[in-house]
């Protein structure tokens, strides 16, 4: 198999379904997962670890520890609080677009793809595997398929290696994903999709909300309401 790839692996649904998705047909060997001092940096690295197992990979935690540092906002800082939204409101622009910037990280998604790329660039990775979907993408910009276009035609130039970022799931919701799952047997009971620090899913927080959504819209939740503290 020519193809070597790297996964971005935040532990959440959409990275461990993008592996799943990709794990054969591009030879993921490696899974990277970023600590940069966010409330659930403990929960998502155990999550990634495990699910790592689970497919076989190699995994690595990068600390980016100056981060958090230059991070004001509630993902990282705890003396802000999380924002508040609820089911009704996850299709609400406004309502969405003002929780987003309450969790927005400086250029979270551009260094962690850019780090790939080093690793990519040192190792010989073909491909560089990224979560973005296109339900996120309407409040984060970085997620959506013009942002990844522009990603790759970066690398182009800053790599020997020329890795290109593939994003599996961009074109989908997060029902589809679920869906998605499904189909391809991914370990949704591994996965952590919450902001908080909690053991359990906290089931209040924008990610949280979005995966509840989705479970129920697919017939999951009651199979997968374990992994919740509600």
């Amino acid at each position: 198999m020519s193809n070597r790839s790297v996964i971005l692996l935040s532990g959440g649904l959409d990275s461990v379904v993008s592996l799943a998705c990709t794990k054969e047909t591009l030879n993921i060997d490696l899974a990277l997962t970023f600590d940069y001092g966010q409330r659930s940096a403990a929960q998502e690295i155990e999550a990634a670890q495990k699910i790592s197992d689970f497919f076989n990979i190699n995994h690595k935690t990068i600390n980016l520890d100056w981060l958090n540092k230059i991070t004001n906002t509630a993902l990282v800082n705890q003396a802000e609080s999380l924002p508040d939204l609820g089911l009704n409101n996850l299709d609400n622009k406004e309502k969405t677009g003002s929780s987003a910037q309450k969790v927005w990280v400086p250029n979270r998604n551009g260094l962690f793809l850019n780090i790939a790329a080093c690793f990519a660039d040192s190792f010989s990775y073909t491909h560089i595997v990224f979560g973005a979907n296109k339900e996120e993408a309407t409040t984060f910009p970085d997620n959506s398929a013009e942002f990844v276009d522009k990603i790759n035609d970066s690398l182009d130039c800053s790599t020997l290696a020329k890795p290109k970022v593939v994003a599996p799931l961009v074109k989908y919701s997060k029902v589809d994903i679920v869906k998605l799952a499904v189909e391809h047997k991914a370990p949704l009971g591994l996965i952590r999709s919450c902001y908080t620090s909690d053991e359990k899913h906290c089931g209040q927080c924008e990610s949280c909300l979005r995966l509840i959504r989705a479970l129920k819209e697919t017939g999951h939740f009651e199979e997968y309401n374990f992994i919740f503290k509600i």
